[in-house]
This record gives C-alpha cells, sequence and structure tokens, in this order.
C-alpha cells in the first residue's frame, strides 16, 4: 500500500505540473492576442479537465488529505461528482479531437471537407454541448453518493475510503452507469472509426508522394501530417488504458474486489493517460518548444552577462 500510495502521489504531481503548463501556455496565446486554432481550444480543454481530474483523484484518495475525513455529505457528492464528470469530459473532448483532425485532413471535395471552414464555431458549440452532457449524465451521483461514515456497512457500496454509495439507491445508480457506460462506447467507437479513416487517407497520401517525389529526396512531414500522427497516438492509448480499466472494474465487480489495493492499482491507471497525454502534445507543439528554446536563451544571456 505505501508503494502505491507513494506512485500515486508522484503520478499526480507529474500530471498536475505538465497539464498546468499546457493550459497555461494555452491561456498565454489568447492574451497575446493570438486567434487559438481550433486545435488549441480543445487541447486547452483537455488540461483543463486533466487537471480538475488529477485534483478530485487526489482529494479522494487517502494519504496527504486523510485528516479531511469527507464526513460531510456535500464534500463526498461535490468531489465524487466532479472526478466522474471530468473523467467523462476527458473520453468526449479525445473523442472530438480525433474527429477534428479527421475534419482537417479530409479532401476539400469529400463530404467532411465541407466543415472545415466553421470548424472553430462548431468546436466552440461541441465544447458547450459535452459539458452539458457530462454534467447531467452524472447528476444523479448528488442523490446517491453519502459519506462512508454516514452509513452502515450493509447499507453502503464502498468505493473509496470516505465515499459510498447508498444500496438504497443503488438500481437508479446502476441505470445512470449504464447510460454513461453505453455513451463511453460510442464516444470511443467514434474515436476508433475517426482514426481508421485518418489512417487510410495517410496511407493513400504516401502512396501518392512516392510517385511525386524522388526517392533520393526527404520531403519533410507536414502540419497535419504530425498533428494526425500525435492524435493518433493520443487515441490509440487512451483506448489501450481504458479497456486495462474497463477489463479491472469487471473484475473487481464479479470478484466483489473493492479493496484499497485494487482502488489504488484502479487509480493509477485511471491517471495514466492523464498523466502522459500533456507531454505528448507539448513534444509535439512546435510552438511550446520554441517557446521554451528563446526563453533558454534569453535566461542564458541574462545570466552570463
Amino acid at each position: 500500500m505505501l508503494l502505491l500510495k507513494n506512485a500515486f502521489l508522484l503520478q499526480v504531481g507529474i500530471g498536475l505540473t505538465a497539464n498546468t503548463f499546457l493550459l497555461l501556455s494555452r491561456i498565454l496565446t489568447l492574451f497575446l492576442g493570438h486567434r487559438p486554432k481550433p486545435h488549441d481550444l480543445l487541447t486547452g480543454n483537455l488540461a483543463l479537465v486533466h487537471t480538475l481530474m488529477l485534483l478530485t483523484m487526489l482529494f479522494l484518495s487517502p494519504g496527504p488529505f486523510e485528516s479531511l475525513r469527507f464526513q460531510n455529505d456535500v464534500k463526498c457528492k461535490a468531489l465524487f461528482y466532479l472526478s466522474r464528470v471530468m473523467r467523462g469530459l476527458s473520453i468526449c473532448t479525445t473523442c472530438l479531437l480525433s474527429m477534428l483532425q479527421a475534419v482537417t485532413i479530409s479532401p476539400s471535395s469529400s463530404w467532411l471537407g465541407r466543415f472545415k471552414q466553421k470548424a472553430r464555431l462548431y468546436v466552440i458549440h461541441s465544447l458547450l454541448f459535452l459539458w452539458i452532457l457530462c454534467l447531467s449524465f452524472s447528476c444523479n451521483l448528488l442523490f446517491s453518493t453519502v459519506a462512508a461514515s454516514n452509513v452502515t456497512q450493509t447499507q453502503e457500496l464502498s468505493f473509496g475510503n470516505y465515499c459510498s454509495l447508498s444500496s438504497a439507491r443503488y438500481l437508479r445508480w446502476s441505470l445512470f452507469f449504464m447510460l454513461a457506460l453505453l455513451r463511453d462506447v460510442c464516444f470511443v467507437g467514434s474515436m476508433l472509426l475517426s482514426s481508421v479513416y485518418m489512417v487510410t487517407l495517410l496511407f493513400r497520401h504516401q502512396r501518392r508522394s512516392q510517385h511525386l517525389h524522388n526517392m533520393s529526396l526527404s520531403p519533410s512531414i507536414s502540419p497535419e501530417k504530425r498533428a494526425t500522427q500525435i492524435i493518433l497516438l493520443l487515441v490509440s492509448f487512451f483506448v489501450v488504458m481504458y479497456w486495462v480499466d474497463l477489463v479491472i472494474s469487471f473484475c473487481s465487480i464479479v470478484l466483489l474486489a473493492h479493496g484499497p489495493i485494487m482502488l489504488g492499482v484502479q487509480a493509477l491507471v485511471v491517471n495514466v493517460y492523464p498523466t502522459i497525454s500533456p507531454f505528448v502534445i507539448i513534444i509535439f507543439d512546435k510552438r511550446i518548444i520554441s517557446t521554451l528554446q528563446n526563453m533558454e536563451q534569453k535566461c542564458h544571456r541574462f545570466l552570463t552577462k
């Protein structure tokens, strides 16, 4: 348990640092007067969602905030509700990012190509819709979540050290859980379809390039192709971790294993994608890398004076 707790705190610390940096870089783009690209809006939203998601996981887990002892139902309801909302938004935003990139690289003559010009407007409307969707899907948790100390062992279904689900409202919670699972499956399926479409377009482009360019030359990778590769990497990583989490959740329900070790392992798995995704975006974002290099050069000149 001590090893799991230390690994969890290290993971959350790294994830919060990376997501905060990515979020600040997107906010700085707005303050500098640059018009944000649709991808910037989505990656900024993803960084915000992952920051809140990691913070709620940190407060819900035993450790540095163990002294809070969430005996107040309001705290437990708010944190557990927020954690589920952020998790749903992580899935939805990643899916929207994948679909947006599929539209971006589509030929102008195709059906998806017609949405290129208004992509930014569609993204803003889609984000508002996703926030409303996820907030409404998890609203049942505000009624079924209670502090673990406020119910007896026979009246609760514990999902953590301090927060539990009242068995009296378990049927209602199960219904909303199945609806949320159906929502997640639909979005993950859309991710996979858009990813297959992008891979097909990249394969066709690669075949055309072999006929148009001399094989002795090494043409540089276009920004669209680079962005597509980043998003395909994010989607692939997300889908793998999502199914691993689903398998662990299924096994814990079937085996009735809701012990601290199982919860700790599941928390580590859930936090992998929010921790790794900002690094993937930052490393492959040339604007962020060039800004960091300029800052490094200025600091070096200042220190050498």
